[in-house]
């Protein structure tokens, strides 16, 4: 990845990530799993000249994974990046990378290591934007302007937080599927009632299927027009399956790549053609160093490219500059279930108009967390 910018060598003075939980009153529902709070893990770096920058770790399973997270990152990341200064924030994902690769084999957590990685990378790159006066967009090459969609619709009465957000400005939707065949339909039907067959409407199973039944449960839905199926099977399904399975909905495709990690797991997944959709989480896997060139080749092979996020704020914006700085066809997830710590850790959060948003020029990530209402919500993790 060559990006240019003028600064000299980035030297941290201060790393650390904390822990914040949000109670809400209605529980977030997925076909694994329910969050009964919301979590963000945030990295905070400082630099030598004194420029603080902002980043987020996906931390949203298991329900104890958050303060896990924010000490793996305190423990393991924090130390290496005191150690030395940085040419680059690609300089430094690929010297974390190596130096973790084999304490995550070893810990049985390549995974976890990988997200923290992931949250120090993008707090580097806003770090960067900051000192050069540069929007992330812009400093990558990109455009402001961004499609989005309201995720994470519930199987729980989907039509209302739908309307919601409808009326918020958003012309396009995901809802969770997974919950058995009847209800699956009549969620995806009432959608479809609410809004006619033009509106694009996901559905997204959380690998709630198998490769015996994943095409008879997508068959049922076939009539409703998904726009695509997100992740109907595990995850580390054989390539050989995915492709089967596509073969037998096309012309619906597939979508997935927030389980994914790794230029070489997400090429071969490009490259098998059984997926028209990729969408990485940069705050799982890659941050701006790992994703921008998964973007690049997912678009040069005629994908749509659509960043998966699924937290707070501040991975929010990380993702919407993500997208904006490859550009290309396909969208920018938002969720739809209230959350405060997406306003709260991201202030100011970019307004929804005609299911677009308009970045700001304003240097790096262009938010800051609003750290006195936040603190009620810090966990202490010592």
């Amino acid at each position: 990845m060559d990006i240019k910018f003028d600064i000299k060598p980035i030297r941290i003075k201060k790393a650390e990530a904390s822990v914040y939980r949000i109670p809400i009153e209605e529980p977030v529902q997925t076909s694994f799993g329910v969050m009964h709070d919301r979590p963000a893990v945030v990295v905070m770096l400082e630099d030598s000249d004194g420029v603080i920058a902002w980043g987020e770790v996906w931390c949203n399973f298991p329900s104890v994974g958050a303060e896990h997270r924010a000490r793996l990152f305190n423990s393991t990341v924090a130390p290496i990046l005191l150690e030395q200064e940085w040419e680059s924030p690609q300089a430094c994902f690929n010297t974390l990378s190596s130096r973790l690769h084999i304490l995550g084999i070893q810990c049985g957590e390549p995974g976890s290591v990988a997200q923290v990685i992931a949250g120090a990378d993008i707090a580097m790159w806003d770090l960067v934007g900051k000192k050069s006066g540069q929007a992330l967009w812009k400093l990558f090459g990109g455009s402001p302007l961004i499609s989005t969609y309201a995720s994470g619709l519930s199987p729980t009465k989907p039509e209302l937080l739908a309307q919601q957000k409808w009326d918020e400005g958003y012309c396009a939707f995901k809802l969770k599927v997974g919950f058995g065949e009847e209800r699956d339909f009549q969620n995806l039907a009432s959608l479809r009632n609410l809004f006619g067959n033009d509106i694009k409407i996901m559905v997204d199973a959380n690998q709630a299927w198998r490769p015996e039944n994943a095409a008879q449960y997508i068959a049922k839905l076939s009539s409703l027009n998904p726009f695509w199926i997100e992740e109907p099977l595990p995850a580390d399904s054989s390539i050989q399956d995915w492709k089967t399975l596509a073969n037998a909905i096309s012309p619906m495709q597939l979508a997935a790549g927030e389980n994914m990690r790794g230029h070489s797991q997400f090429h071969e997944a490009i490259d098998s053609g059984a997926f028209g959709v990729i969408q990485p989480d940069l705050g799982k896997w890659g941050g701006f160093s790992g994703c921008i060139p998964v973007a690049r080749y997912a678009i040069q092979h005629q994908k749509l490219f659509c960043p998966h996020w699924l937290g707070g704020g501040i991975g929010l914006m990380a993702s919407m500059h993500l997208k904006a700085a490859v550009g290309g066809p396909g969208f920018v997830e938002v969720d739809s279930n209230p959350n405060p710590l997406r306003e709260l850790l991201a202030h100011p959060l970019p307004k929804v108009s005609n299911g677009e948003v308009c970045l700001s020029d304003q240097p790096g990530l262009g938010i800051e967390p609003d750290l006195a209402a936040l603190k009620p919500f810090l966990i202490n993790i010592l």
